[in-house]
């Protein structure tokens, strides 16, 4: 028995040692083999970030075909994300204002400037705002616009359109425009400056300014003078119902959770694809996003859309809160400000390359396209910068106390004016005070002897008259510096306020 055992041992030891030499013997070589070159293969099991890999000479198993495939289509929703949230932002801003009345002739106002009650990306606190939402699927679109206002118009892909008034064809004076469909190709009606949009939905923002401190012009001139209508209508126009919101709440902004993708489905849905990139709407498609099909994500797709959902907001904040860009310092050695278009482009282009995050980093935050935000004419349009952080770079708490020191003779023809806002919402910042920020414009604006002027952000109000904006204990904020038609002097950078130091 021990005898046959041992010859059992010994036959299957002679199997294994075969076995074993058949798996590492070099493979056979056939009259058509050739050597491959390293990098091409891939082994049948690999270690990476979603675990082990595993394959059958190159052909992933199930399992990871399944790991493979989620994986995928997390990834292309967060990028979804990334590259769709101007859209959805517009989907958001145009849910505010249908809140009050329909398309073309519905506008939202602040009467008495923009305050802190309604929720609006990084909105200042010195103009009077108005937006509408014009849809053309019926036609052409008529906007007669009043004297001395500051308007712009972006696509529902947040695309520049063109500039009205000051910085538009009318120089100021106000003027009669026509806004056509996407392929029109009726009659153009002489008398209109015209502007040819890729999309049917078209987002129009309207700033007003004070005039030797009163606003009473703008609001006359808004009230009497905006006219909105369809082409066809132009011999009986209806007027524009104007809902002023000074004091009242509104929601402009676009969600951060699993409905994102249901905000950028309305924007494919209503739009000719020609409007967008095709790669991005190709993205879109990969998810479920597809034109003339419901968008109706299973179980499945759901939890990876709503964790996608968390990702893209995290990306997101850390692209405009932690940015490791290089070409937004506008002021050597600052820790502080940072430049609000990076890459110096409206169209986030350098070197024939789309600057992704940087796009997304402005429209994260902020809202409206033109290039006179970017670039413009010396003496006129209006410049940004954020200040995201103190003078050791550190995020800034509202339990500090911070001071700004505002040297004379500030770069600008109309005025400078800073506004703080909430880190989470991007929206001004809810304190008692109406209008959080400061601005050069204000009668009560306490000046230093040397006619530079400091400015105080804490939660309570230093002693004495001082310039001072409330913030609120452990929640974090930034602030927006922003100069209205910046002088050459602006652009040498010769001049600049202080880093947001903190007081101990």
């Amino acid at each position: 028995m021990k005898i046959r055992s041992l010859m059992i041992m010994a036959i299957t030891g002679l199997m294994l040692v075969s076995l074993t030499t058949s798996v590492c013997a070099a493979p056979r070589k056939y009259k058509m083999t050739t050597q491959t070159p390293e990098g091409v293969l891939i082994p049948d099991q690999v270690e990476t970030r979603l675990g082990t890999l595993k394959f059958f000479d190159g052909v992933p198993t199930a399992e990871t075909a399944q790991k493979i495939w989620d994986q995928q289509d997390f990834s292309r929703a967060v990028e979804c994300m990334i590259m769709n949230t101007p859209a959805a932002s517009l989907v958001g801003f145009r849910r505010g204002i249908r809140e009050y009345g329909p398309d073309n002739e519905t506008a939202i106002w602040w009467k008495e400037r923009l305050d802190s009650k309604g929720l609006l990306l990084t909105g200042n606190t010195t103009v009077i705002y108005l937006f509408m939402w014009l849809d053309t699927h019926k036609g052409p679109v008529v906007l007669e616009t009043p004297p001395n206002v500051l308007a712009i118009l972006d696509d529902f892909w947040f695309q520049y359109v063109g500039d009205i008034g000051n910085a538009g064809p009318d120089r100021g004076k106000g003027g009669k425009y026509l806004l056509l469909p996407p392929g029109y190709e009726g009659a153009i009606p002489e008398g209109y400056f015209v502007l040819k949009s890729p999309t049917y939905g078209n987002w129009f923002a309207l700033r007003a300014f004070a005039v030797d401190g009163s606003y009473d012009q703008g609001i006359e001139n808004i009230e009497t003078k905006l006219k909105v209508y369809p082409l066809a209508e132009k011999n009986n126009p209806k007027p524009v119902q104007l809902h002023n919101l000074s004091n009242k709440y509104i929601n402009t902004l676009h969600s951060q959770d699993i409905t994102f993708f249901e905000e950028v489905n309305e924007v494919v849905q209503e739009e000719n694809p020609e409007s967008w990139d095709i790669e991005v709407l190709g993205m879109l498609a990969s998810i479920g996003i597809k034109k003339g099909q419901p968008f109706a994500p299973d179980a499945r797709m759901k939890k990876i859309l709503s964790e996608a959902a968390v990702v893209g907001s995290a990306t997101q904040r850390a692209i405009l809160f932690r940015n490791r860009a290089d070409d937004v310092v506008i002021w050597p050695g600052s820790k502080s400000w940072e430049l609000g278009f990076e890459g110096g482009s409206h169209e986030f282009e350098r070197d024939g390359a789309r600057l992704i995050n940087a796009r997304v980093r402005f429209h994260y935050y902020a809202t409206g396209i033109t290039p006179v935000m970017v670039k413009p004419p010396v003496g006129a349009g209006s410049q940004y910068v954020i200040g995201l952080r103190d003078a050791d770079g550190e995020i800034l708490n509202g339990a500090n106390n911070y001071k700004v020191h505002v040297p004379a003779n500030a770069p600008v023809k109309r005025f400078w004016e800073v506004t703080v806002y909430d880190n989470q919402t991007r929206c001004m910042l809810q304190t008692d005070q109406r209008l959080p920020g400061v601005t050069s414009l204000q009668k009560d604006i306490v000046q230093n002897a040397d006619g530079s002027y400091d400015i105080y952000f804490g939660p309570e109000k230093p002693e004495g008259k001082a310039n001072w904006v409330q913030t609120i204990p452990n929640k974090g904020w930034n602030m927006l510096w922003r100069v209205y038609s910046p002088t050459q002097v602006w652009y040498d950078k010769t001049w600049r306020p202080s880093e947001i130091e903190l007081v101990k």
